[in-house]
């Protein structure tokens, strides 16, 4: 297929992609890397965790109110109606992730009673609050709601996995196979 014109994103939609797209990136890895740790080693590494996700948080929530006050450019009008109604569910379901595994995430730390000795700390300068209605808990109901929110925190990884591997695909699908000039609608530099 040749290529068609296809209208790009806006550079700022551009760097939040990518940035937000780095960022989780690097907090899987931490969490993968952080499973096999224990003692201080750890904690340094689950407090950098948190702070790129509350900073997914942020971004994301930047992101789609730069989505609403400027729409993405419309998909091309070869692709089909069932490839464009995947697309938007994917990127519908990439938002719920970005936005909802940093609010589990820190839901699960404000319902721990090491909140109150390992608050959390933004890079290691920022302090961030706890939920209060979470972290002032007694006991069992804190404990019920930090495993309630380490099960969406947990659902919400296994989602991300499953959007990161369709969303690279069909990038791929578009640059390699069909070169139809959709990935360079969000590819930095001149439209590819």
């Amino acid at each position: 297929m040749g290529s068609v014109s296809v209208t790009r994103y806006n550079g700022l939609a551009m760097a939040l992609h990518w940035l937000i797209a780095a960022l989780i990136l690097t907090n899987i890895g931490l969490a993968w890397r952080f499973e096999d740790l224990h003692g201080l080693d750890k904690d340094a590494l689950v407090q950098w965790h948190k702070s790129i996700g509350i900073s997914v948080l942020l971004l994301s929530i930047v992101r789609l109110a730069w989505r609403v006050v400027r729409p993405p450019p419309r998909l091309p009008p070869d692709m089909g109606q069932g490839e464009q109604a995947i697309a938007r569910l994917v990127h519908v379901a990439f938002y719920g992730v970005m936005i909802g595994m940093p609010l589990s995430g820190w839901a699960l730390s404000s319902a721990s009673p090491l909140i109150h000795i390992r608050p959390i700390v933004l890079f290691g300068v920022v302090p961030w609050p706890a939920l209060g209605g979470l972290s002032h808990l007694p006991p069992g109901p804190m404990k019920a709601a930090h495993d309630a929110a380490l099960g969406v925190h947990g659902l919400l990884a296994k989602l991300a996995y499953v959007l990161i591997v369709l969303h690279v695909g069909a990038a791929l699908r578009h640059m390699v196979l069909l070169k139809d000039g959709v990935m360079g609608r969000m590819w930095p530099g001149p439209g590819r």
